[in-house]
């Protein structure tokens, strides 16, 4: 006589600590892999994808494995009580979909940056990539190290670490080839490179206007990309695509706080939360593709509700058919979860959070 399912929390706790970190990975893998080939996404001028990085926090349960593998941040106060992790992201310009994150600890003597971070994670992207980052990635050891694997960089520079490439002060116009060697800095905190270490490219500086209406700046950008400057700056200026989808994973798939309390479930939590943003993903690319639109003309979180209520449907449908029809139901909605066509801009607001007060004393250590 076979024995049914267990509905128990605690059961399904032991078979989730019983599933292997490397079958999630794999799993992972091969759901991105296979997406990728499957989905459109290539630059036209470029004939290949471009990936934008960036890096976030996510603030764990305060276990004393996940406290010792990820400590908590301190200041003049004293010790926090939340292990936080530095979180690497990279995602598809056109498609939205991710590579399986990277991560390590945010404090502490292990303590990495989202620039290691990218050296050690850059090998899972697909071959001849553009590997586009704001000014926190436009240092030598990024650019080199996707030269070196085959990738096409677009950097942001900061204005000194620009002036130090130009060799004077910026301009508007400026459009030079120049060649990025490491300061003794860059090789004291890579002593593996070579003595004859360099990265060709382009400096760009052009003066920019921001869409809130702030004062123009010059933005210094480096790239081994030889394309026009006019693409250039259009395909930077969509960087802010990465922070809409970073607000996706931390807010609708809920990874602003994990609640698990060891390292190895924390793994497993972030691979298939990663999974499921590229299933959304993947279901939006089809819409899109029906409808002619781009796949970023969707709502995430519409799209996610959508695939929700009827997920359970067409994995209990009784016929093939019957599952055909769920999701040809389930398409029909989410080809209506477009994002609005706004006949105003919305404001600009600064970046700040509203303070949670309470009644209570802090509790201590």
């Amino acid at each position: 006589q076979t024995r049914s399912l267990s509905s128990n929390t605690a059961a399904y706790n032991q078979a989730r600590h019983r599933l292997p970190l490397s079958v999630v990975e794999h799993c992972c893998d091969h759901i991105f892999e296979q997406l990728t080939a499957q989905t459109a996404g290539l630059l036209p001028a470029l004939g290949r994808r471009a990936f934008f990085f960036d890096g976030t926090s996510v603030q764990l349960a305060s276990s004393p494995a996940l406290r010792q593998a990820y400590p908590p941040g301190s200041n003049q106060h004293g010790g926090s009580h939340w292990p936080l992790l530095r979180m690497l992201v990279a995602h598809d310009l056109d498609t939205g979909l991710a590579m399986r994150p990277h991560w390590g600890p945010l404090n502490g003597p292990q303590a990495v940056s989202e620039q290691q971070l990218l050296e050690e994670a850059i090998d899972r992207l697909p071959p001849a990539a553009l590997v586009v980052g704001d000014a926190n990635f436009g240092v030598f050891s990024v650019a080199y190290a996707a030269n070196q694997r085959g990738h096409t960089v677009l950097l942001r520079l900061t204005t000194q670490r620009a002036q130090r490439l130009a060799g004077g002060r910026l301009r508007d116009g400026i459009d030079r080839p120049i060649t990025w060697r490491p300061t003794p800095h860059d090789r004291k905190t890579h002593p593996h490179l070579p003595q004859d270490a360099c990265v060709r490219g382009r400096l760009l500086v052009c003066q920019v206007q921001p869409s809130n209406q702030a004062a123009p700046f010059l933005l210094a950008l480096f790239t081994t990309w030889d394309a026009d400057q006019k693409l250039i700056l259009e395909v930077y200026g969509r960087r802010w695509y990465i922070e809409t989808d970073l607000r996706s994973l931390k807010s609708t798939l809920q990874l602003e706080q994990l609640r698990c309390t060891t390292p190895a479930m924390v793994a497993k939590e972030l691979d298939l939360a990663m999974a499921a943003y590229n299933l959304v993903r993947a279901v939006t690319c089809l819409a899109a593709q029906k409808t002619g639109l781009p796949p970023r003309a969707y709502s995430f979180t519409r799209v996610r509700n959508v695939i929700q209520a009827f997920a359970p449907l067409i994995a209990a449908a009784p016929s093939p058919k019957q599952a055909q029809d769920f999701f040809d139901q389930m398409m029909y909605y989410v080809g209506q979860a477009k994002l609005p066509k706004r006949n105003r801009e919305r404001p600009s607001y600064p970046r700040a959070v509203w303070p949670r007060r309470s009644a209570f004393p802090p509790r201590k250590e």
